[in-house]
């Protein structure tokens, strides 16, 4: 239902539109009442005429309503206006994440805080048995006053109109036609795996979205991204974070926490946004240098330290080589470098390899092999000036690898 300006709504006149999305349109009106600016969110007609629906919406309205937490945007009440129903909820100014993002990088010091607020939100709600299954940096508002309030809390759960945007990343929310397991819920580019996959969903699933979100204020960009949602949704559920993007200053433990939430098996996910805020809140009152080890499951010293020195016995070695093939001196001659170099998360190295690692021709760049917690071995790829190494598409039982001569 389109209003006018100047229409009443009950004790509410509309006095402007403040935007449309897949839950219906949104008014800026004035409480005639309470002497009040809120914000009146009109649910689709089609809603409306669905019974049971309502019924649901009801009770899941009246659920939310309860909800009280300054990093929560409030819903104050549900009416009906004629055939339609509609939202009144606490109007929040100031621009959204997505905005925020638009703008160019955010310091680290700034995503931290914004971080830590919308872990606040979610464990205040998560805490009540609300989930919000459509957390993502369009439904995130930082006020004038930098304070971080969460929008559309759990009112995905709600609906069930599917509807369609030519903005594949920042869709609107997604549908079927009804609420229930098996339902794709969320928006594409931060749906959690069992999310795309259409299974029943709990608390880990926002832990999944804020670990999506997390990583784009980081970066800038998406953790996951598709020419189309089938693209988005293959990413999500088969490919790994370009974990390369974050900025160098990026503390270890918060690289430690963003690969916890965004783990694709739920049951290695995070469990419990708390300890995300916990970790958030350390590493803003204890600064640590980003150079800091990654965490690994298991870590055996001998593997460690076998592999540590065969790098630079590598790299020596090319070293030599090249310097045999040219009347140049190798580019390090005269520079010693030492390193450890750790297994991924999850993973150890073996002892029963032939050869387990190669260093690139031009030595910026290390493949090893790694076998992770269910036996599976894969190739993996480090550049040596960075502490991530990144799992190599197609590599799965991999071993002896090489490189060819011109990297």
């Amino acid at each position: 239902m389109a209003l006018t300006i100047g229409t009443q709504l009950g004790s509410h006149q509309i006095t402007a539109l403040l935007g449309k999305g897949g839950m219906g349109e949104v008014y800026r009106a004035l409480d005639l009442r309470l002497k009040r600016e809120v914000a009146i969110e009109v649910l689709p007609e089609d809603f409306s005429r669905d019974a049971d629906r309502v019924s649901r919406f009801q009770r899941e309205a009246e659920l939310l309503a309860s909800l009280n937490h300054p990093n929560i945007a409030g819903i104050y009440d549900v009416q009906q206006h004629g055939d339609s129903r509609f939202l009144v909820l606490e109007l929040v100014e100031g621009e959204t994440l997505a905005d925020r993002i638009a703008h160019g990088p955010i310091p680290l010091d700034e995503v931290l805080e914004i971080a830590k607020q919308i872990a606040e939100a979610l464990e205040a709600a998560h805490d009540r048995g609300i989930i919000h299954r459509d957390l993502k940096p369009a439904n995130i508002k930082i006020t004038p006053e930098e304070k971080v309030k969460v929008l559309d809390f759990g009112l995905a759960k709600i609906f069930a109109e599917e509807v369609g945007n030519s903005s594949v990343s920042n869709s609107p929310t997604m549908m079927s036609a009804r609420s229930m397991p098996g339902v794709i819920l969320g928006t594409a580019a931060y749906m959690s795996p069992e999310q795309a996959r259409g299974k029943t969903l709990d608390k880990r699933t926002d832990i999944w979205a804020f670990g999506a979100v997390l990583f784009e204020m980081l970066t800038g960009r998406p953790a996951f991204d598709g020419e189309t949602v089938t693209d988005l949704l293959g990413a999500v559920v088969h490919k790994e974070p370009d974990w390369t993007r974050l900025p160098g200053q990026t503390p270890a433990s918060i690289r430690r926490l963003l690969r916890r939430c965004l783990t694709k098996d739920a049951r290695q996910r995070l469990h419990d946004i708390a300890d995300a805020r916990l970790e958030i809140e350390s590493a803003q009152h204890e600064p640590e240098t980003a150079a800091a080890e990654p965490v690994a499951t298991r870590r055996s010293p001998g593997a460690i330290l076998v592999l540590a020195f065969a790098v630079i016995t590598s790299a020596l070695v090319f070293a030599f080589l090249r310097t045999r093939n040219t009347n140049e001196p190798p580019a390090w001659s005269t520079v010693a470098t030492r390193f450890q170099i750790y297994p991924p998360p999850n993973t150890t190295f073996a002892a029963d390899w032939n050869i387990p690692f190669a260093v690139s021709p031009d030595g910026r760049r290390i493949v090893f092999a790694a076998i992770a917690a269910d036996g599976k071995r894969q190739l993996w790829l480090r550049p040596l000036d960075f502490e991530i190494a990144q799992p190599i598409p197609g590599t799965e039982d991999g071993n002896a690898p090489f490189w060819s001569p011109d990297n």
